[in-house]
C-alpha cells in the first residue's frame, strides 16, 4: 500500500513531513475499520461545540436506523451521503483516522492511542483518490424528508444530520404551538451546574460543523467549569463536552416523543442557525430521571 502525499483534502496530511492514506469510506466497511481499534480519542465538533471521548467505537449507525448509547463506547451517527472520504493520517508518532465531508473538512477524528491500533491502521484497505471504495456508495435507509414532523426524537436528530436542522427550525418558526420555544443561552451553563449538583444524568449530542456526523454520550455530569471568556466545560460520563456560549446564536427548548413520552431537549444553534449540540434524555432512562428532567425543562424561562 502506498501513502498518498498531499491527497487534496484540507487538513488531512498533518504537518509537513506527514503522510495520509485514503481508505474505504463506505458502510459497513468503514464501520468495520472503526470498531477494529481498541483505544481511540474520538473528537467531533467545531468552534461552538465539541465532544471528546477516549475508548473504543460502537458500530456507527446511519440516519434512519435504530440508535442507542452504550456506556463506555464511542457512539457515532452519520449521514453516509455526507462522508466523502476517510483518511488515515500519520505524523511522526501520531496516527489519526479522519472522516471528511465533500468540501474536504474534517467532520470527525479518531486519534489512535495504542501502538497496537497504530499497527492495525496499516492494514486498512487503501483506495485511490476520488473514489470511496470498490462498490456502490453506502446510503442511509429511506426516511421521509419531513419525518421529524411526526414528533419522534430520533427523527429530530436525523433532520439535523441532513441540513443542520435549518429547514426544521424554519418550520418551527412558521408554526403555531408549543413544540419549540426560545431559551436564554446563558441558562445552559446553569442547567449543567444543576444536573451536576443533583446527580441527574443527561444525554449530549454534538454535531460536526457540516452536520453529517453526530457523536453522543449519556450519563452523570461529574464536574462543570466556566471560563471568563464564556466557554463551558462538562465531564459527562466518560466524555468531555465543551461549549462556547458566546458563539451560540440561539437556544431552543424542543419537545419530541421519546421512550417515556414527550421529552424536552435544549438545542444550541450557531450564528447561521445550524444546530451544533443537543442536551436531552436519550432512550430508556428511569422514570424518576425523566420526570426530574421535564420539571427542570419546564422551569426554564423564555428568552
Amino acid at each position: 500500500m502506498t501513502d498518498n502525499q498531499g491527497c487534496g483534502y484540507e487538513g488531512c496530511c498533518g504537518r509537513r513531513g506527514g503522510s495520509a492514506r485514503l481508505i474505504d469510506a463506505r458502510m459497513p466497511e468503514l464501520a468495520r475499520c472503526l470498531t477494529l481499534f481498541q483505544y481511540v480519542r474520538a473528537v467531533t465538533g467545531g468552534p461552538v461545540a465539541r465532544i471528546d471521548q477516549a475508548g473504543s467505537y460502537a458500530v456507527p449507525t446511519l440516519r434512519g436506523e435504530a440508535f442507542a448509547i452504550r456506556p463506555g463506547s464511542i457512539t457515532l451517527r452519520v449521514d453516509p451521503a455526507g462522508i466523502a472520504a476517510a483518511v488515515i493520517a500519520r505524523d511522526e508518532d501520531a496516527v489519526a483516522l479522519r472522516l471528511l465531508d465533500p468540501a474536504g473538512r474534517t467532520v470527525h477524528q479518531g486519534q489512535l492511542l495504542s501502538e497496537g491500533d497504530r499497527l492495525l491502521a496499516g492494514l486498512a484497505p487503501t483506495v485511490r483518490a476520488g473514489t470511496s471504495g470498490g462498490g456502490p456508495p453506502s446510503t442511509a435507509p429511506e426516511v421521509p424528508a419531513a419525518a421529524w414532523q411526526q414528533g419522534d426524537q430520533l427523527a429530530q436528530l436525523d433532520a439535523v444530520l441532513v441540513d443542520g436542522g435549518a429547514g426544521r427550525r424554519t418550520a418551527f418558526h412558521r408554526s403555531r404551538g408549543g413544540v419549540s420555544r426560545p431559551i436564554e443561552v446563558d441558562v445552559v451553563a446553569s442547567v449543567l451546574d444543576h444536573v451536576c449538583s443533583v446527580g441527574l444524568p443527561i444525554g449530549v449530542a454534538v454535531f460536526a460543523p457540516s452536520a453529517v456526523v453526530m457523536q453522543a454520550c449519556a450519563g452523570r455530569v461529574h464536574v462543570t467549569d466556566r471560563t471568563v471568556g464564556g466557554r463551558v466545560f462538562a465531564a459527562v460520563a466518560d466524555s468531555s463536552v465543551e461549549l462556547d456560549l458566546t458563539a451560540v446564536g440561539a437556544c431552543h427548548l424542543v419537545r419530541s416523543t421519546a421512550a417515556h413520552g414527550p421529552t424536552s431537549a435544549l438545542e444550541l444553534d450557531d450564528e447561521n442557525g445550524r444546530c451544533v449540540a443537543v442536551i436531552t434524555q436519550f432512550g430508556i432512562v428511569g422514570e424518576d430521571v425523566h420526570t426530574a428532567w421535564e420539571h427542570l425543562a419546564e422551569s426554564l424561562p423564555d428568552a
